[in-house]
């Protein structure tokens, strides 16, 4: 079954989805797909069974994305709490992940066709080598893709995405790129595996759970969140639309709050570039004994010296992030890689 499946949305859908596009639409949404056991115990059939009927409506809900001009979806296919299931169902999964991602590779003339990327967030060193080989083939096959973007949450937990971030800035400071002083939120966030992304505008969970069980627990402080009780191989595109339209009505109280939020961080980001210029100043002054005080207009430049270096160094440690984490998918593509 196709990742992506083409075609129209009916009349009665089509004129639906015009009327929503004359509102605010979501760029980016997160889904947590909820369900699938619920479902296979429903019907009657096998747990697996539920699982791939999952992956089927993940194709068709990407459809009435790209119908509905939604740019960027974010899947919660696989927690790292799913390990603690029964070794039958996680094998299980595994194998239908493989599957699915080798059936990727083999439609790259399409993927390639809608500029699809498709990137995957996790700790991709607790699957099997095999499936690691397979899904950096497909990252790396669809990376150069930019018109829109499936990113698919594998291995994955919010509190172990963060701890990530934060050995990674802990390892730029021991490498000497950066300094503990800059150290921030807003660095944090670009140690995030969801770093490429912007944040979501709308979170969706199926099947009735109201939690969001450690999942984009950092990037969706400002999202709007919508729990919805249909099982998730039951989702229509009916109740696509009645999340977007949870997001419309909410859109203009979630915009001013992240602009708040936007302005919040510029001015402690200031008051820190300021406080470690003050710093530096006394120090200097301890150590050549120099009592003359700089002026406002001395003091203003300083900082704003400060922080071009600051933000230089930023820049050159998520260039190594980056390369390091290339590298990670370069090295599985390669055939030097054994088990």
């Amino acid at each position: 079954m196709s990742w992506i499946r083409e075609g129209e949305l009916n009349l009665l859908e089509r004129i639906s989805a015009n009327i929503l596009k004359a509102g605010p639409i979501p760029k980016h949404i997160a889904i947590i797909m909820d369900g699938n056991r619920r479902y296979a115990r429903k019907r009657h059939v096998e747990r697996q069974e539920g699982h791939s009927q999952g992956f089927e409506k993940l194709a068709e809900t990407l459809r009435w994305c790209l119908q509905l001009d939604i740019h960027e979806v974010t899947v919660y296919a696989f927690s790292i709490e799913n390990f603690k299931r029964s070794k039958e169902e996680v094998d299980g999964l595994m194998e239908l992940a493989k599957q699915k991602f080798e059936r990727l590779l083999e439609e790259q003339e399409k993927l390639e066709k809608h500029g699809v990327c498709i990137r995957v967030l996790g700790d991709l060193s607790l699957l099997p080598l095999n499936l690691q080989e397979v899904i950096a083939k497909a990252v790396v096959a669809t990376k150069t893709h930019n018109k829109c973007f499936l990113n698919v949450c594998f291995a994955y937990t919010s509190r172990h995405e963060i701890a990530g971030a934060v050995r990674e800035m802990a390892w730029g400071v021991e490498q000497g790129l950066i300094k503990p002083s800059d150290v921030s939120e807003a660095l944090l966030s670009q140690c995030l595996y969801s770093s490429h992304s912007p944040n979501p505008d709308l979170l969706i969970r199926t099947s009735g759970e109201v939690r969001l069980s450690d999942f984009l627990l950092w990037q969706t402080s400002y999202s709007c969140l919508v729990f919805q009780p249909v099982l998730w191989p039951e989702y229509s595109f009916w109740n696509l639309c009645e999340a977007i339209l949870q997001y419309q009505l909410n859109h203009r109280s979630i915009q001013k709050a992240r602009e708040h939020h936007s302005e919040s961080q510029a001015i402690l980001q200031l008051e820190a570039d300021r406080s470690c210029v003050a710093e530096m100043l006394q120090h200097q002054h301890q150590r050549h004994g120099n009592g003359m005080p700089m002026d406002a207009a001395s003091r203003q430049e300083a900082v704003c010296r400060y922080t071009a270096s600051r933000e230089e160094r930023v820049r050159h440690f998520l260039s190594a992030l980056q390369h390091k984490r290339d590298s990670f998918f370069s090295d599985l593509c390669s055939p030097a890689v054994v088990a």
